[in-house]
């Protein structure tokens, strides 16, 4: 019996209880799950790439058959360069779903042989998301922090933010 794989791709920028949600029930799935970290050159992120896979080191310490690595260009070129067959995308039922729909039709124009799977973020995390971290960061301490962020990176997410540090 040949082994399951699946990708989970994402900016993860910060990761978030959220995304560590999504790693924990995909791991649980497949025999193996590579989280890859998307590099976009036209975008200024929080945290370089070698940052985000290292904070999702620390939040997923505790996962066995998970492996994170960086990538460039299309993320469905990447999922086939794996050897996967299957893509994991996290929704928010009231705001991913739309455009995670046309990405999904694009994606299967380009890569006929790869699925994807969506999973519903859990019902007391649906709200979370790297950009919501960075709305709130003026307003919250650790203690806010902890229903958005994983324990491990917290204080790594305040410092970066330059707030809430003593």
């Amino acid at each position: 019996m040949s082994e399951t794989l699946a990708v989970y791709p994402g900016s993860f920028d910060p990761f978030t209880l959220g995304h560590l949600d999504i790693v924990r029930r995909a791991g649980a799935l497949f025999d193996k799950l590579i989280v890859g970290v998307g590099i976009n050159t036209e975008k200024r992120p929080l945290f370089s790439a070698e940052e985000r896979v290292e904070l999702i080191r620390l939040s997923a310490a505790n996962i066995d058959n998970i492996e994170i690595v960086t990538y460039r260009g299309l993320t469905v070129r990447f999922v086939q360069q794996t050897g996967a067959k299957i893509m994991i995308r996290g929704v928010r039922p009231l705001t991913d779903i739309a455009a995670e729909l046309t990405m999904m039709m694009a994606n299967r124009r380009l890569a006929t042989d790869i699925e994807t799977l969506f999973m519903v973020a859990d019902g007391d995390l649906a709200h979370v998301s790297s950009s919501l971290i960075k709305e709130i960061a003026p307003l919250a301490d650790e203690n806010a922090f902890a229903n958005f962020l994983p324990k491990p990176i917290i204080r790594k997410v305040i410092e970066r933010l330059n707030v809430g540090a003593d």
